[in-house]
């Protein structure tokens, strides 16, 4: 756990230009991959998330997996950790594509419970219980997401991973609930908001929270550092007002992304909307969206492409006021 700690940027699996096309084969941009992830490190992410939801985990073949953690576990040459994905509707073939990501390289996977059918507490547990004894030397970030995963990941959850020594982070979402499942974690799992919730966990409990994740740090990772820098300063010197301003800016860029402000509306089209919110910031080529899930309402779309301007305008704001 005391390696998860600074920004995390999430990265899409870039596409090729015939990715919406259900015929296509070999989809993934290998090389746009590769240089973003190393264009990540140089920007001074302190860590990598891949193949979750809109890095399209569910919508790759598993030749694409293999190949785009290959090229990703490449560029970044142990420099920072990166968690691969392997998330999938049975726990057989979760445990082989961890043992083959672990055989890659990758420093630990980003998982999911399975989606077939909604599991219950005890079913979530004994899965990565038998993941974790299944392959040992592989970290995992639980992926905490209630509405990818139809599961509210409630706090008798949290007790009991807990005692899973694989089980380093989370990929955790909102602060409602977070004093709680602190303090259920027993300081064995980081708790990783997004960046901009990590303001708010930062003051509730600066010595726990000392990471984030980042779906916009690919939009322009100045944000991201920028965010982490501020929040490192506050807790250093007790002034907080840059990295609430900060924060603040982040949040106004987000106003457009979630349709009709609703993050179960926007869980709906999440691929899409990412995808078009960096391809308009234009850090990354993100490309299209595979499918079934390249239907997505225009508005919905534009509404993330100036989500995406606002980010890059943003990042390039804070480049400017680099000393």
């Amino acid at each position: 756990m005391a390696d998860i700690k600074g920004a995390w940027a999430i990265l899409p699996t870039p596409a090729k230009a015939n990715a919406s096309d259900w015929c296509a084969t070999d989809t993934v941009d290998l090389d746009e991959a590769a240089r973003a992830a190393d264009g990540l490190v140089r920007a001074g992410v302190d860590g990598i998330f891949s193949l979750g939801t809109f890095g399209e985990g569910a919508t790759l073949d598993w030749e694409e997996k293999k190949a785009f953690m290959t090229v990703v576990v490449d560029a970044i040459g142990g420099r920072v950790p990166f968690f691969g994905g392997a998330t999938s509707l049975s726990t057989r073939q979760t445990v082989r594509e961890m043992k083959a990501a672990l055989d890659i390289g990758v420093d630990g996977v980003m998982l999911g419970v399975p989606m077939w059918c909604q599991v219950d507490t005890p079913t979530a547990v004994q899965f990565y219980r038998d993941v974790a004894e299944a392959v040992p030397a592989l970290a995992i970030s639980i992926y905490a997401n209630p509405e990818a995963f139809k599961f509210d990941f409630p706090r008798p959850f949290w007790g009991q991973v807990a005692e899973i020594p694989q089980v380093v982070c989370s990929k955790y979402l909102g602060i409602a609930n977070l004093v709680a499942d602190l303090r259920l974690v027993k300081g064995r799992i980081r708790l990783m908001v997004n960046d901009v919730n990590y303001f708010a966990a930062s003051r509730i409990d600066p010595d726990s929270c000392t990471a984030f994740w980042s779906s916009g740090a690919v939009c322009g990772p100045t944000v991201a550092t920028r965010l982490r820098d501020e929040v490192e300063r506050a807790k250093r010197n007790g002034d907080w007002a840059v990295a609430k301003h900060v924060t603040e800016e982040i949040a106004a860029t987000l106003r457009t992304l979630f349709p009709h402000g609703l993050f179960s509306e926007f869980s709906k089209y999440n691929i899409g909307l990412e995808k078009a919110r960096m391809d308009a910031a234009g850090w990354v080529k993100a490309g299209p969206i595979r499918p079934p899930y390249h239907i997505v309402p225009e508005p919905f779309l534009e509404g993330a492409r100036q989500s995406g301007r606002a980010w890059a305008e943003l990042a390039q704001q804070y480049v400017a006021e680099r000393p």
